[in-house]
């Protein structure tokens, strides 16, 4: 069984405020029933078309002025009918984006999944050909994401802004959702990270980083340019 958790509990802060996932794609973007897809919708679309994804938690901000009542106006109506497959669940989200998704997974627990997806909201482009990659990167190696590499210089600086380190290029790259793991253990990571970020003051950035620390390694497969993060007001300008 595979399972998803799509981080939506941001505030959007960078986005002005305005709650991105929940912002139209643009005009020509629409679903099924002719109304304008939302940025979450568009991400919760490409797992619901896939047969082999069998539940997906939305993780949302607990306010109702941006909670699950308004994520679910966002979504196409029939995605929340009752016999719809795969079942959509919500939860609320946490102070940052590690415990939204901790939350996910502990909701999860009643499903019993083997292998979980773990994708940001603000992802709507992913497909059905990175979504396959990485179930079966999962599947093989326990622990998969996608990895983009840099085409820029990278360069490491200090806290006086200069530079510290020369970085290699070929072996420096950018991590990408969804990333994929076996789901008893990412559960445990989870709950480990939990409890060092309320010893130490820490934040992990996203999942394989929780993973690495706790489990062990994490494969990488490639990603697609296709599937960027909107995180500022301009990128939804850019068509998917």
């Amino acid at each position: 069984m595979v399972a998803v958790v799509i981080s939506a509990a941001g505030s959007s802060r960078r986005m002005g405020g305005v709650k991105k996932e929940y912002r139209p794609l643009g005009r020509d973007c629409l679903d099924d029933e002719g109304k304008p897809l939302t940025v979450l919708g568009g991400a919760v679309s490409a797992f619901a078309a896939s047969p082999r994804i069998d539940v997906i938690v939305l993780a949302v901000p607990s306010e109702p002025e941006t909670g699950e009542g308004v994520a679910r106006k966002s979504l196409p109506a029939r995605f929340l009918k009752p016999d719809a497959m795969p079942r959509i669940l919500f939860v609320p989200g946490g102070k940052n984006r590690r415990a939204s998704v901790h939350h996910g997974l502990v909701l999860l627990s009643a499903y019993r999944p083997d292998y979980v997806l773990i994708h940001d909201g603000a992802r709507p482009w992913v497909d059905e050909t990175l979504i396959n990659r990485i179930i079966d990167a999962v599947i093989q190696h326990k622990a998969a994401i996608p990895y983009m590499p840099l085409i820029e210089t990278p360069k490491e600086i200090d806290e006086r802004g200069f530079i510290r380190r020369h970085l290699t290029r070929a072996a420096v790259g950018t991590a990408q959702t969804p990333q994929g793991f076996a789901y008893p253990e990412i559960l445990a990571a989870h709950e480990q990270a939990a409890d060092r970020e309320l010893r130490a003051a820490v934040e992990y950035t996203d999942d394989a980083e929780v993973w690495g620390e706790f489990i062990g390694p994490v494969a990488v497969v490639p990603g697609t340019q296709a599937n960027r993060k909107i995180t500022f007001p301009e990128d939804l300008e850019i068509s998917g």
